[in-house]
C-alpha cells in the first residue's frame, strides 16, 4: 500500500476539525443559556465571519479561555446604568440576562469589541478588560447541546 492512502483518510477524518471543534463551558459566567460542564461546539474565527451583536464567543483573555456574548461592535459607544445596556444611546433588549449586578460604567469600542456574560453577578468580562481586538475572539459558539 502507498504511504499517502492512509495520510490522506486520516486528514479526510480530522478535517471537519479545522472548521468546528468541541468546547466544555467553565462556570457560571453563561447562565442561565448554558451551564458549567456543559458542551458545545464552535467555529473557529477564520471561519466564522465577523462577530455580530449577541453571538457567543470564546475569548483568550489573561486569565484563560472562556465563552463571552458580543455586545459592543467596533464604533460604538457602550454604556451601563443600573443593570442596563446601552448602545450609542439606545437601549439593548438582553432577553437572555437573568442575573444583572446593576453596575454602571462606559466604554468606546474603538476597533474592539466589548464582550460580556450573560450572569453579570458571576462574569468577569468586559467590563474588567474593556474591549477586545478581534485577535482574541478564537471561535464562535453555534451548537448548544443538551
Amino acid at each position: 500500500m502507498k504511504l499517502w492512502i492512509p495520510i490522506a483518510a486520516l486528514a479526510v477524518a480530522l478535517s471537519p476539525l479545522a472548521v468546528i471543534h468541541p468546547v466544555q463551558v467553565s462556570g457560571r459566567s453563561m447562565e442561565p443559556g448554558l451551564h458549567d460542564g456543559e458542551l458545545v461546539w464552535a467555529l473557529w474565527a477564520w471561519c466564522a465571519g465577523k462577530p455580530e451583536r449577541g453571538e457567543l464567543w470564546l475569548v483568550k483573555v489573561p486569565e484563560g479561555v472562556s465563552v463571552k456574548r458580543a455586545i459592543g461592535l467596533p464604533g460604538e459607544q457602550v454604556e451601563a446604568r443600573d443593570g442596563e445596556i446601552f448602545i450609542n444611546g439606545s437601549r439593548l433588549d438582553e432577553s437572555y440576562v437573568r442575573w444583572s449586578d446593576h453596575l454602571s460604567g462606559a466604554w468606546t469600542c474603538g476597533d474592539g469589541y466589548l464582550v460580556l456574560g450573560d450572569n453579570r453577578t458571576q462574569s468577569h468580562d468586559g467590563r474588567a478588560w474593556g474591549p477586545l481586538p478581534k485577535t482574541v475572539l478564537r471561535s464562535r459558539v453555534v451548537v448548544f447541546t443538551r
